[in-house]
């Protein structure tokens, strides 16, 4: 880490007294522009924004673009705070109480400083910038690298599916996909975030985009002497063709006209839910054999973009073996390290039933760029980013929150357990489900209906299908009378022959490029469709009126905004879905590709809080994109597959996703598609055990995920249809679902933290520990709140796993059996098949409530304070009434609360904000001090109880 003095280098005089400056530097609100004596940029502008916070703008110079625009991730920054502007040795300073900007004006280049000197963020090069176009307007592309060389952690960028942790050394390309959620927000471990304010698909790494082995500039392969692959196509085992291909690219729907005509298969017409041509009803399989013959020695990245299933070997080493369900197939990275001139086997199987396939490829880069912080963009105006400074990474992503939104908070019925499925088809199927679970005492506040209840030629139309939907106020009010919500899948998307689709049309809110490509969705016949453009004021508006006056009259509690990265039709090119999606109000579609989520969101914020002000949004969103936590919105993982590396992947993608700011996140308990072994009517009984601890594994993930949500095709996904009367299985989801109710008060806590501390809920470990080297790359392991150690099993009949137990002197209990672990350091713990390995850090006060069938059944319901002795501890219990915005001037209560390990003393403060509407005069709290070898696992026995009215008391331990 760099220091310098900041006396010394800021001593001399002020900017406004030196007249050298006057044609280079000028004073603008907040900050400064530099015009450098050479480089790329003619105009370098760097603002302050609150204390700390510094906003970079540099124009390429000689190149075409339109002008700056606002930004839609940060469209109200903070006013500049005191700051001082000064000049030495070739460099403007711009100094404010928490972090300085150095510009350097021979160049323009960029760093930033703590308050204490050290440097924290460089402009390692000076930009590249190229010109290019959009829609016939010029624009520019940019690439801009940073702390070349650099050992810091990495995290953040969105939610990613390649089960990493660390970004550093990675390379991650941020595009919206129904998976990928794309946020160009970096978080380090130096206590620094760099919001890349850019809209269009942006590369983090290695700026050079993929490309597919064998294509002319990437890398050469060969076989039999020949250039290209040998390709053999097999039908029902025999060898139906055998040729030599380029390439293997069969990556998009356009790309299948490649298909040799002999090696087609006999297909069947797809499932719902599929896109596909079809399944294949012969035994279709593709085998590719090739050396590529690397030009550069070092550790070359490989993609294979896949669906189905698939095997790549490398020099006869399995280095993947994946499936997925072919309508949304996605990339699997592999790394191998090679020789210049010394050729690697590579053999690929596959079955393809109408799927998808490409191997892409990357060269390797030397060390130093390889770690580094670099941002590249398509389609920009100017180079525009932000720096954002922190004590620590809680404090830096309370930074960009400043910058972007406060995140919203969620209604406390967002915090329990919710149930849907791909789809309860009728009003009965839905009210079913939850009768049952009423019937069988399992907790549960939300139940969701998915999309196609509208009728199959109506889609956009926002009206119910009569036949199956008869009365949907009616089904809203029995959920209602149950003490549920219920949520509704809405789509962005409209049918041509609808009226709504007309009204947005006649307001020019919708996009024609889907429907001048003919794509026919995969609903029925398949029929043409569109998306409107939430870019517009006026498609905003009209897209929320039209879903009060069909949907939110009914009653409905909350929104599921499917497909809004926006897809609008799977499996297009990159090329094809900027054609559909644009332009929109503000602009060509490849400008603005990854916002649509953020856009889209607003449409709902904005209407919901016009039609019920009082009351809380919210918003499940497919996608998400910087500066959506300020629209009530939570995001979850996308339509991953039932696998157990699926699973794996969640963890990072869940914590990374936190440390883009967005932290209430969730996914699909269990995987949405289902492998087809799985999905059988009659599965072998492997495959059966093999599908419930799978979801099992899954489901115990979920609990201590920020929001708990089991939802997936077929096979249903309730608990009493997975999990057999009388199984180990069904023992553990009840009590893992009931445990999620226990811990309630401790989950609300967090959630409101989130927006009154902004604070995280799921955790990465580097957070709390950022001085533990190993804690940084653990991408199987998270904290839930700063409590809980959280260690899922994402293998097959694993029943024990390894263990990091971070930072040193800090003591962990085994929440099942009070069993203690040392941190920093690493133990192989027991983990049955019905539990998870499960932690609590020394020092904590987890407050635990009751068994609860919906988050508010009992509010006066004794609260136990469970502290783990050997540290002290603090903790802030909140309430509120859980569904008013009154939080927002004061209606809420707190009880600080406080653990003195040496006298064993727990400490209630005074209690803290307003109160609200219905809180109990007085608490029953009890205390239930934890040793080495107890567990509150199983047990509601507590130490002490004493009645709190608001005021100070103090609780000794007996």
């Amino acid at each position: 880490m760099k220091l310098f003095k900041l006396s010394a280098l800021l001593a001399g005089s002020a900017l406004c007294s030196v007249p050298a400056l006057a044609a280079t530097v000028e004073k603008v609100a907040g900050g400064v522009v530099v015009t450098p004596d050479s480089g790329p940029s003619d105009r370098v502008e760097v603002t302050l924004h609150g204390d700390g916070i510094f906003h970079v703008v540099a124009h390429a110079k000689g190149l075409k673009a339109p002008a700056p625009n606002a930004s839609l991730m940060a469209p109200n920054p903070p006013k500049a705070g005191t700051f001082t502007v000064s000049e030495k040795q070739g460099t403007v300073f711009v100094t404010a109480a928490r972090a300085t900007a150095a510009i350097t004006k021979a160049t323009g280049q960029v760093r930033f400083y703590d308050a204490k000197g050290a440097e924290l963020l460089s402009e390692s090069a000076p930009a590249v910038f190229t010109q290019t176009q959009a829609d016939g307007t010029p624009y520019v592309t940019v690439s801009q690298q940073f702390n070349k060389g650099t050992d810091e952690g990495l995290y953040g960028l969105g939610q990613h599916q390649q089960s990493v942790m660390d970004f550093n050394g990675r390379d991650v390309e941020l595009a919206q996909h129904n998976m990928d959620i794309g946020t160009p927000f970096v978080v380090s471990t130096k206590n620094y975030g760099l919001l890349w304010d850019n809209e269009s698909i942006t590369r983090f790494g290695n700026p050079a985009p993929y490309t597919l082995v064998g294509e002319a500039g990437g890398m050469k392969v060969s076989s039999g002497g020949k250039p290209g692959f040998k390709a053999q196509y097999f039908l029902d085992g025999k060898l139906a063709v055998e040729q030599q291909e380029a390439s293997i690219d069969y990556q998009y729907i356009e790309d299948q006209a490649k298909w040799p005509e002999k090696a087609k298969a006999k297909t069947e017409a797809a499932t719902e839910g599929q896109n596909t041509a079809g399944n294949a009803v012969q035994t279709q399989t593709v085998v590719w054999t090739g050396e590529v013959l690397p030009d550069a020695t070092g550790t070359h990245e490989f993609q294979l973009y896949g669906s189905s299933y698939f095997k790549v070997y490398v020099d006869g080493k399995l280095v993947l073996d994946r499936w997925r369900q072919n309508w949304n197939p996605w990339y699997a990275d592999f790394s191998v390290p090679m020789t210049a001139g010394k050729p690697a086997q590579i053999r690929i199987e596959w079955e393809p039933n109408a799927g998808y396939m490409a191997l892409l490829h990357k060269d390797p880069l030397p060390a130093a760029d390889r770690h580094s912080v670099w941002f590249t963009s398509e389609v920009a105006r100017d180079k525009d980013y932000w720096f954002i400074p922190g004590k620590d990474m809680d404090g830096v992503v309370a930074g960009y929150r400043q910058l972007t939104g406060k995140s919203e908070m969620m209604p406390k019925w967002v915090y329990g357990f919710w149930q849907s499925r791909q789809r309860y088809e009728d009003s009965k199927q839905l009210l079913d489900v939850l009768h049952t679970y009423r019937q069988m005492k399992l907790p549960i506040d939300n139940i969701v209906l998915d999309w196609r209840y509208w009728k199959d030629d109506a889609w956009g139309s926002h009206d119910f299908d009569e036949t199956r939907f008869p009365d949907p106020k009616a089904m809203v009010d029995d959920v209602h009378a149950n003490n549920a919500e219920i949520m509704i899948s809405v789509w962005p998307k409209f049918y041509p022959t609808t009226e709504n689709y007309k009204e947005l049309d006649a307001a020019g809110a919708v996009y024609h490029g889907n429907l001048e490509q003919g794509n026919k969705d995969w609903v029925g016949v398949g029929y043409l469709n569109t998306f409107y453009d939430p870019y517009s004021a006026k498609g905003r508006e009209i897209f929320w009126k039209q879903i009060e006056t069909k949907i939110a009259s009914k009653g409905f509690d909350a929104w599921w905004a499917d497909a809004s990265e926006p897809d609008l039709h799977s499996n297009l090119s990159i090329e094809k879905r900027i054609a559909g999606m644009g332009p929109n109000a503000d602009g060509p579609a490849a400008e603005f590709f990854n916002s649509y989520p953020l856009m889209n969101a607003r449409s709902f914020y904005d209407g919901w809080t016009s039609y019920k002000p009082d009351v809380r949004p919210f918003l499940l969103t497919r996608s998400g994109f910087a500066g959506l936590q300020r629209y009530g919105s939570a995001v979850w993982s996308g339509d991953v597959a039932t696998r157990w590396y699926d699973l794996k992947a969640q963890i990072s993608a869940g914590v990374n996703t936190a440390m883009s700011g967005l932290a209430n996140w969730t996914h699909d308990i269990g995987g949405f598609s289902v492998e087809p072994r799985f999905a059988a009517e009659n599965p072998k009984p492997e495959d059966l055990a093999e599908w419930r601890e799978l979801n099992l594994r899954w489901f115990q993930f979920g609990a201590f995920s920020p929001l708990f949500r089991s939802h997936g095709e077929y096979p249903y996904r309730e608990i009493f249809e997975i999990a057999p009367e009388g199984s180990d299985m069904r023992a553990s989801m009840v009590w893992y679902d009931k445990l999620r109710y226990r811990l309630m008060p401790y989950i609300y806590t967090l959630g409101a933290d989130v927006y009154m501390k902004d604070g995280s809920i799921m955790r990465g470990l580097v957070m709390d520990f950022p001085q533990d080297e190993k804690a940084r790359a653990v991408n199987d392991q998270f904290l839930f709140g700063k409590a809980f150690l959280v260690a899922p099993v994402a293998d097959y009949q694993v029943r024990e796993r390894s263990v990091w137990f971070p930072g040193k002197g800090v003591t962990w209990y085994d929440f099942e059996t009070g069993k203690t672990y040392p941190g920093g350091t690493s133990a192989i713990v027991p983990a049955p098949e019905t539990r998870m390995p499960l932690f609590v850090r020394s020092g904590s006060i987890v407050p635990m409530g009751p068994v609860q069938q919906y988050v508010d059944e009992q509010p006066e319901a004794p609260v136990t304070l469970v502290v783990y002795t050997g540290a002290d501890g603090t903790f802030s219990l909140y309430n509120d009434d859980g569904r008013s915005e009154g939080y927002k001037t004061g209606a809420f209560e707190r009880m600080p609360i406080a653990y003195d390990d040496a006298s064993g003393t727990v400490t209630l403060g005074a209690r803290e904000g307003k109160g609200y509407k219905g809180m109990p005069a007085s608490r029953t709290v009890r205390v239930k001090w934890i040793v080495p070898g107890q567990s509150v696992a199983e047990t509601t026995s507590y130490d002490a109880e004493v009645k709190w009215t608001g005021k100070a008391l103090r609780i000794k331990r007996p």
